[in-house]
């Protein structure tokens, strides 16, 4: 039989390779099921990894989704370094833009001399909304013990209900023909774009900020060295005297925070205005971002696009194609299959093992 022994060193080579094999078993697997569902392979990837790339437009679209995805994947990545598993970025994600929504609708004359300034107050809103969504799974685990995978990933649905609730109700524009959504924030609320005649905005430049921010705090900084330390090590932080509860809270506090930013960005950018659609699966996506950028600043910028490519991908196949929109998360959940399947076999190889043969009985038994 097969079993798995653990590897004396496993390869740091083939640990910064594995992404790319990922990849490319995701894309081999990716041609067979279009020719499973009766479509061209070559035009299917065409679609998801050309289209996406071809013109300006196609470069501000992918940039749109890539924002939310790098932001939410920096925060993950600084709390699976500390060993804190925060499953629910999307519900830290739908509270920030319910924060950051609210404080765009108090636009009005009152705030007219902030002008721009409001929108520094929009995005501010966000990252406390994710931060306090956040600190509710902290003070649980921390006061409790409370499981905080299964506490934050309940609280998405939490966070859903209460959007739900919102734009059906109290925050629904009585000028909207019954639809549940809000009124349109303000122009003066949105946020700017890069480009006029694209729908790329500043959330592009925050999100290259924030990666090199992240990069300093985690290599270069005690805090960070701490919090690393104490995921990796606990017994040795304890000895070191790092604390793990103080490590527990920045971790998610910090996650929660850049969840919330991404959906204050994503509300009072491309959206404009609230609505049940909010939620787009960007706080589960970005796990895979995190994994597969190796929880590395850097890594996650590329990992970022390829994911807003699949994205993007996935909605061309809808209308061009004939194909399900639920294609985009098959070719996600390939990814990270197939990347926890290489990251197995770099820390472990596989042997076979011949089972005991039976005993033969002894004479006269």
């Amino acid at each position: 039989m097969l079993k798995l022994e653990a590897r004396p060193q496993p390869s740091q080579l083939m640990s910064l390779a594995s992404p790319l094999l990922a990849l490319a078993v995701t894309v081999v697997i990716g041609l067979g099921l279009f020719v499973m569902l009766g479509k061209n392979p070559l035009q299917g990837l065409q679609v998801f990894f050309v289209e996406p790339l071809k013109n300006a437009y196609q470069w501000s679209e992918l940039a749109i989704k890539a924002t939310p995805l790098i932001l939410i994947a920096l925060g993950l990545a600084v709390c699976f370094r500390a060993n804190v598993w925060n499953i629910g970025a999307e519900g830290q994600f739908v509270v920030g833009a319910l924060c950051a929504g609210w404080v765009a609708m108090q636009a009005g004359p009152a705030t007219a001399a902030l002008g721009k300034g409001i929108v520094v107050l929009v995005l501010l809103a966000g990252v406390l909304g994710g931060m306090l969504w956040a600190a509710i799974v902290a003070l649980l685990r921390d006061r409790f013990n409370a499981n905080e995978i299964l506490v934050s990933l309940m609280l998405v649905y939490v966070a859903e209900m209460l959007l739900s609730y919102l734009v059906y109700g109290p925050w629904k524009d009585p000028k909207g023909y019954n639809f549940p959504q809000t009124i349109t924030f303000l122009p003066e609320t949105r946020v700017p774009r890069l480009v006029s005649n694209l729908r790329a905005h500043i959330g592009v430049v925050i999100a290259a900020v924030a990666v090199g921010g992240f990069w300093l705090f985690l290599f270069r900084t005690y805090k960070g060295f701490a919090l690393q330390v104490g995921g990796l090590a606990p017994a040795a932080a304890r000895y070191a005297g790092f604390s793990s509860s103080r490590s527990l809270w920045m971790a998610l506090l910090i996650s929660g925070g850049m969840a919330g930013l991404a959906g204050g960005l994503e509300a009072a950018g491309p959206l404009g205005q609230l609505s049940p659609h909010v939620p787009a699966g960007y706080g589960f996506a970005a796990i895979i971002v995190a994994y597969v950028g190796r929880l590395h600043p850097v890594g996650i910028i590329f990992s970022g696009i390829l994911m807003s490519m699949f994205y993007i991908g996935g909605e061309l196949a809808q209308t061009r194609m004939g194909l399900p929109k639920s294609l985009t998360g098959v070719f996600q959940g390939l990814l990270l299959f197939t990347l926890l399947a290489g990251d197995t076999l770099i820390h472990y190889r596989l042997r076979w093992q011949s089972r005991p043969g039976r005993v033969p009985p002894k004479a006269g038994a």
